[in-house]
């Protein structure tokens, strides 16, 4: 895998590369036990607001600037407003207003934006292999998320599902799919920010202040519009609420926006995709959810997928060096004849005229 030029500088770089999307999956199988237990706008801002006080004394040990001009703060609270509070309050909504596997699956498909906005705006080459590991992708997570009879019943003659209740839901506005599809925008969106807040300010510093502005106001529309967020937790939600907010918000956000401040967004973002596959393996470890056979297909072309988006380069140069090794080898082929005919035309012998031969 190609490494990020940042993540390249830090030891154990292959962990640390990969780490964001590790704790998020399990991050997300620590909520599920949560969010039937509170509300989702008090939910987000508990991932956002203590996880960027965190994250700020980390930067003040680590001696790392903070924000001084006025263009930083105003590049922050743009970050903020798409990054914090429309992310994390689109994707909180769309959870509880659609099933976890299709949610997972629209919002792990931000890969596809943050390329086609890296294309634009920063000319990031993707390339054949590239799309195709995109696209590999895509399908691969839309096999671990979306229900195996649907997916079957696209092979088949059979719809889905033949009974008249449909699981899925039918109207595309009145259901949650428009608000993950949002938040998968949104999340995109804030991955290609980072690049300009970069320019005014520490990457590390402007992820915890961005959590802290854009949490804030899901706690003011929590206060004013939810109500029992906080009776019904136990003991074992606030110690999911601890693990999500500390691993899978304050230390994956800070990995990932250190990451994103450099190299290539396609190949960074692209490692989204391992975010199912995680949430998936451990839900199937802790919460002894079985994987059926569709879902492993999904894991493996996952895996392809991303293998494709980061070596998409390597592959592009080494079938360049194919095609050329064999255009060379098919014009020395058509050049052997006429070598053979010169060589022909040099080998030759001068002959006399005999002369007649004078008898004594």
């Amino acid at each position: 895998m190609q490494m990020n030029e940042r993540a390249s500088k830090l030891p154990f770089a292959p962990l640390l590369l990969i780490a964001p999307f590790f704790l998020w999956g399990t991050a997300m199988v620590a909520m599920k036990q949560v969010i039937p237990h509170t509300t989702p706008l008090f939910m987000a801002g508990v991932r956002l607001v203590p996880a960027g006080v965190l994250i700020l004394i980390a930067t003040a040990f680590m001696g790392r600037p903070q924000p001084k001009s006025w263009a930083a703060w105003l590049w922050i609270a743009l970050f903020a407003l798409v990054d914090g509070t429309l992310f994390q309050g689109f994707l909180a909504e769309g959870l509880v207003r659609t099933g976890a596997g299709l949610g997972s699956v629209m919002i792990d498909s931000q890969p596809l934006a943050v390329a086609l906005m890296s294309l634009w705006l920063f000319q990031e080459h993707i390339g054949l292999w590239g799309w195709l590991g995109l696209a590999l992708g895509v399908t691969g997570i839309s096999l671990i998320g979306l229900p195996d009879e649907l997916i079957l019943s696209l092979f088949s003659n059979h719809s889905f599902p033949p009974s008249p209740t449909l699981p899925l839901p039918l109207s595309f506005l009145e259901s949650g799919e428009w608000l993950m599809l949002l938040a998968a925008l949104s999340m995109a969106v804030g991955t290609v920010l980072i690049r300009y807040v970069c320019r005014y300010a520490d990457p590390v510093s402007a992820t915890g202040w961005h959590m802290i502005i854009g949490g804030l106001p899901l706690w003011g529309i929590s206060f004013f519009s939810e109500s029992h967020s906080l009776q019904n937790l136990v003991v074992s939600d606030w110690m999911a609420l601890l693990y999500a907010t500390v691993f899978g918000s304050a230390i994956a956000y800070g990995l990932f926006f250190y990451f994103a401040s450099s190299g290539s967004l396609t190949s960074l973002s692209s490692l989204t995709f391992l975010t199912p596959v995680f949430a998936l393996l451990f839900g199937n470890l802790l919460l002894n959810e079985v994987l059926s056979p569709v879902q492993w297909v999904g894991v493996f072309l996952t895996l392809v997928s991303i293998y494709l988006i980061n070596q998409r380069d390597t592959l592009a140069q080494t079938n360049q060096k194919v095609a050329v090794t064999e255009q060379n080898n098919t014009q020395d082929e058509r050049s052997l004849p006429e070598a053979s005919a010169k060589k022909l035309n040099l080998v030759t012998l001068p002959l006399r005229e005999s002369e007649p031969e004078i008898m004594p």
